[in-house]
């Protein structure tokens, strides 16, 4: 197989690893690099790039950031590069028809589920929050619709316990990237026949909101501790505590389930090795806590400076 042209499309930290996959593959000669304006970020809104500009720039690829994909003068950039492949991934826009019709092998998208399952924006932190013995990424062929494309191919990884969706995200870019560069020259060969997404079995992923993270102690103590992994480190699961005024956001870094018996919120104990918060059956040890605008802290080191009792209450909303 000659050197493919590809124009890579890519925004996210999650889209870093298969840029700089094709980046090194011999296979590949990335030819452009297309990914969001720099955007106001801090304090002091300074513009800020994203995090494969950063890469695209230290490989010394060209960078373009149009305002939208739909844009015409890209569109017409996109056309003069003469692309024989276009690879998204993470780039935060769809696509219209022209771009997808623009290379010769159209363009290929890698998504961090076991498509058609989670299609959207959030695969990877509901994919945990559903309590999924595994997920993996696909490889697709883009077409019009949210992440409906024929399947390329796929791959598998178990969610470990120790999971949280930052360690997921970082073990499936990795897996992402190495499934695309193994498929890009048997596709391009036609040794790969893509293959329609089954009917059955599609679920949708919406985008993360920071409401997600608000911890209703009524749920079962396994379903919450899927849902503080999940939504780790954004945007946390949090709470509160009923005494105070006003009401202050704790969150929840780190926890495990316990068998223990309870109301739901209510404080069974609090010590060195834990604050157990009754739940809809079992209870959650909570392991490390942070106090808005406060460190991270270990039970221990919180109850020194805020000490709870055993019939003290945490509540799901202000």
């Amino acid at each position: 197989m000659t050197s493919l042209r590809i124009i890579f499309m890519g925004t996210a930290q999650l889209s870093c690893a298969s840029l700089e996959k094709l980046a090194e593959d011999k296979n590949c000669s990335v030819i452009a690099v297309a990914t969001q304006p720099d955007k106001p970020k801090g304090r002091e809104l300074k513009l800020t790039p994203s995090p494969v500009k950063i890469l695209a720039e230290k490989l010394n690829l060209r960078v373009l950031q149009p305002l939208k994909a739909r844009d015409e003068k890209f569109i017409s950039e996109l056309r003069e590069l003469k692309p024989d492949l276009i690879v998204v991934v993470a780039y935060g826009q769809i696509l219209p028809q022209t771009i997808l019709d623009l290379p010769k092998f159209g363009c290929l998208n890698v998504h961090t589920s076991l498509l058609p399952k989670y299609r959207g924006a959030a695969p990877i932190q509901w994919a945990i929050a559903d309590g999924e013995p595994e997920t993996g990424v696909t490889i697709m062929k883009m077409d019009a619709g949210l992440d409906t494309g024929p399947i390329l191919s796929a791959r598998r990884t178990p969610i470990l316990p120790t999971d949280d969706s930052q360690i997921l995200h970082d073990r499936l870019a990795q897996l992402g990237a190495e499934l695309l560069v193994e498929t890009i020259p048997n596709y391009v060969d036609g040794k790969i026949s893509p293959q329609w997404q089954p009917a059955e079995g599609s679920s949708y992923a919406a985008k993360i909101k920071k409401e997600d993270g608000k911890i209703d102690w009524n749920e079962p103590a396994e379903k919450i501790l899927n849902r503080l992994r999940a939504f780790t480190p954004w945007p946390g699961a949090f709470t509160f505590l009923q005494a105070e005024t006003p009401l202050q956001l704790l969150k929840i870094w780190k926890a495990e389930v316990v068998e223990k018996s309870g109301t739901a919120g209510e404080i069974l104990s609090a010590d060195k090795t834990g604050i157990v918060v009754g739940c809809d059956g079992n209870a959650l040890r909570i392991l490390e806590l942070q106090r808005e605008g406060g460190r991270r802290l270990t039970p221990e080191q919180f109850l020194i400076g805020h000490p709870l009792k055993s019939g003290q209450k945490f509540v799901s909303a202000v």
